[in-house]
């Protein structure tokens, strides 16, 4: 858990470096050679990572949630086999609740790749 804890911290760190010194590295290429505004791109970097940790934390989230009803489910049935049919619907339909949270980083993730309103407020 410690090897894991240090390659994220890790990963953050350099991510973040490159964040906020890539524009510095871009700036100093357009003031050598004109004017040349890189907002765009950093904006539409950015909104891909975005993305991508939305749709992974999302469902991560999920899995956790899904893990655990079925677990709760299995030791409930396997304490009173009687009431399989009742654990069983109530363990269906909150499984169903529970894969909505990912359906829904889904479609935030979609938002910010495709439909990104940044875009367009750095377009005027």
């Amino acid at each position: 858990m410690v090897k894991s804890t240090k390659m994220f911290v890790s990963t953050v760190i350099g991510i973040l470096f490159v964040m906020f010194f890539a524009p510095l590295a871009m700036a100093a290429e357009a003031a050598a050679a004109g004017s040349v505004d890189y907002t765009k791109a950093i904006v539409l970097g950015c909104s891909v990572i975005a993305a991508g940790l939305a749709m992974g934390l999302g469902a991560i989230g999920a899995g956790m949630g899904m893990g655990q009803a079925t677990s709760g489910g299995s030791v409930a049935v396997g304490r009173n086999p009687e009431a399989q049919g009742k654990v069983m619907l109530t363990m269906m339909v909150g499984l169903a609740m529970t894969e909505s949270i990912a359906i829904y980083a889904l479609v935030i993730s979609l938002v910010i790749l495709y439909a990104n309103p940044l875009l367009k407020v750095i377009a005027h």
